[in-house]
């Protein structure tokens, strides 16, 4: 399976993509600012829904209603983040693929946050009917709020190994 792995990042280095990513001076940092502004996009609305779940702040909407008004722009933040991501990852796939942080971050905490966000989103519609959110929404924002920090801190982490 390993050798397999290899294989596939070996290919995704040397893809049509892949390699001028890496070799040409500007292209690895464009497409970088491009992931972190997904990234932006997609941490902001889910931050933005985790504290109104939460009760932080003076809120006009409810928490059903915010989830509503940002559904698009989170998932178009999503898609801009995974398109830029796997683009970064085909420049040094190799690299990648063994790295530790990188490992946490991808293999154990992106999609245990991504299945938690999906399960927030469509419960934050029912929890959030009301403007008094009640306690299991707010300890679900929590929860996806340092869920991300965690998937973050891990992405920090990568170029220290």
């Amino acid at each position: 399976m390993h050798d397999l792995l290899m294989s596939f990042c070996q290919w995704l280095e040397a893809s049509p993509w892949g390699t001028p990513i890496r070799v040409t001076t500007w292209f690895y940092p464009y497409i970088q600012l491009i992931h972190f502004t997904g990234l932006s996009v997609w941490l902001g609305t889910n931050i933005a829904l985790d504290l109104r779940l939460m009760s932080v702040g003076k809120w006009r909407r409810t928490a059903a209603e915010l989830s509503q008004d940002l559904f698009v722009w989170n998932w178009i933040g999503f898609c801009i983040v995974v398109t830029g991501g796997f683009l970064l990852f085909s420049a040094s796939a190799t690299l990648y693929v063994v790295n530790p942080a990188f490992e946490v971050k991808l293999g154990m905490l992106v999609p245990t946050a991504l299945l938690w966000h999906v399960i927030v989103q469509w419960r934050a519609r029912r929890w959030g009917q009301a403007p008094e959110v009640p306690g299991i929404g707010r300890l679900a924002g929590l929860v996806e709020l340092l869920l991300w920090l965690a998937v973050v801190t891990a992405a920090v982490e990568i170029p220290s190994y």
